[in-house]
């Protein structure tokens, strides 16, 4: 034990600073749950043997609804009415058939959680304890502090297999770039379904990083990639490149055996979670997006939730979105589409002139395009945020390619690591819902 303290004393010490900061962040939100505690629900009818809500959602954001039609014909049909159709109904066997008024002899509804359920899984000792009072926020917090703390880890690791060269004061840096110079500050102290769900599958990223460099630790690489996908659905799936382009750089001669240890675990996760899916939405790769409440429901079923009609309005949120400057409080709006990463995070101008390519640089580039893709195309840019909420995906393995570099972090760098921090603190200190002051209209349209 001692040994083990005194070689992770750094970390134990993250952890401790960025628990106090984030404590601090959330400030009143501490309190009480948040507004958005879906995964509290989620657990709550888990623990009770339901899949679904035994009442009503306690709010109108984000819960996926599935109507059980009883027809006079005798026929019972499960799924939605088409957004603004009255008599086109959208079954979860993917039938569109028309349904008029007269012919409906029965309705039930049913509320879900649309969301992956890992996230709720680990709440399910809490919820047996605190029951839907459960502060989700508290809960968030808790692993949030985790994030930057494993992550000095992983860095040190790339130190200690001669990818990395920074001395762990440049790790440091790179890890306030994360935790503090990120929007995952802002994330990491809401709760709130959505950014509980980035909480969690950051540390679920940097555990798969770090069991898959080097293809390493396979059967742990597969059970963080199948709970990730189980917190984050398919951007997490889009991880799997660099485990397989790891075995090939590394473990080439034994590929067979590695990638047996890495998909059984996978597999096992992932057979439950379909099963979960089939169960509830009818298909083993529904999650219930398709089936969500809210006011852009008609351009999912029209488009989907992934085309490449989205793709131009994504890359807008994330690239060129500035705030906008007024002469009454709050002084400073942002849109509800977020601020430019080149605005949350400068510092990560400095991946575009590395210094060093070692052999794993390619590996985790591909993987980082692999995923936001997938991001890009998908039919929300993560509307309502401060900062484009989706690059938390694939954030850790852009940290993982500064630290790889090899370009010093001069005066510049941290200057622009520090502007970072300063504008994720304001974001931290003053994002709140959609009612709020700080926000203007969308650029966007809902279509």
């Amino acid at each position: 034990m001692k040994a083990w303290l005194h070689r992770n004393r750094s970390g134990l010490v993250v952890y401790g600073v960025a628990l106090l900061v984030y404590c601090g962040a959330s400030n009143r939100r501490l309190l009480h749950p948040s507004r958005a505690n879906h995964y509290v629900y989620l657990a709550y009818s888990m623990l009770h043997g339901r899949l679904s809500l035994d009442r009503n959602p306690p709010t109108d954001d984000d819960w996926a609804r599935i109507e059980t039609l009883t027809l006079k014909d005798g026929r019972t049909v499960r799924g939605q009415f088409a957004a603004g159709s009255a008599t086109t109904f959208l079954t979860t066997s993917r039938q569109t058939i028309e349904i008029p008024a007269d012919q409906i002899s029965g309705r039930k509804s049913e509320w879900y959680v649309s969301f992956p359920p890992f996230p709720a899984v680990l709440m399910l000792p809490v919820v047996a304890l605190g029951g839907l009072r459960t502060n989700d926020v508290i809960f968030t917090i808790f692993f949030s502090a985790l994030v930057p703390a494993l992550l000095l880890g992983l860095l040190r690791t790339l130190r200690e297999r001669g990818l990395s060269r920074r001395t762990e004061r440049e790790d440091l840096w790179l890890v306030a770039l994360f935790g503090v110079g990120s929007v995952f500050f802002f994330s990491a102290v809401r709760g709130e379904v959505w950014y509980t769900a980035h909480v969690i599958a950051c540390l679920l990223v940097i555990g798969y990083a770090w069991c898959a460099l080097e293809a390493r630790r396979p059967f742990w690489a597969g059970v963080c990639l199948a709970l990730g996908v189980a917190t984050r659905s398919l951007p997490l799936l889009m991880l799997f490149p660099f485990f397989l382009l790891e075995v090939r750089r590394c473990r080439r001669a034994e590929w067979l055996r590695v990638c047996v240890q890495f998909a059984v675990p996978a597999a096992a996760i992932g057979l439950v979670l379909a099963v979960f899916n089939a169960i509830r939405f009818g298909s083993p790769f529904e999650i219930g997006h398709s089936y969500l409440v809210i006011r852009w429901a008609g351009r999912i079923q029209h488009w989907g939730l992934i085309n490449y009609h989205f793709l131009s309005r994504n890359l807008a949120a994330a690239f060129t979105l500035v705030p906008k400057f007024i002469n009454r409080r709050p002084y400073v709006q942002t849109s509800r589409d977020g601020l430019s990463l080149l605005i949350t995070t400068p510092a990560l101008l400095y991946l575009l002139w590395p210094r060093e390519k070692p052999p794993v640089h390619r590996a985790l580039w591909l993987t980082v395009l692999a995923v936001s893709v997938v991001s890009f195309m998908y039919h929300s840019d993560g509307y309502v945020q401060f900062g484009y909420r989706y690059s938390l995906d694939y954030m850790v393995f852009l940290v993982m390619l500064l630290a790889l570099g090899g370009r010093p972090q001069t005066r510049t760098f941290r200057a622009l690591t520090v502007f970072g921090i300063l504008v994720n603190l304001f974001g931290a200190l003053t994002f709140e819902g959609l009612g709020s002051t700080q926000f203007f209209d969308g650029f966007f349209p809902a279509e």
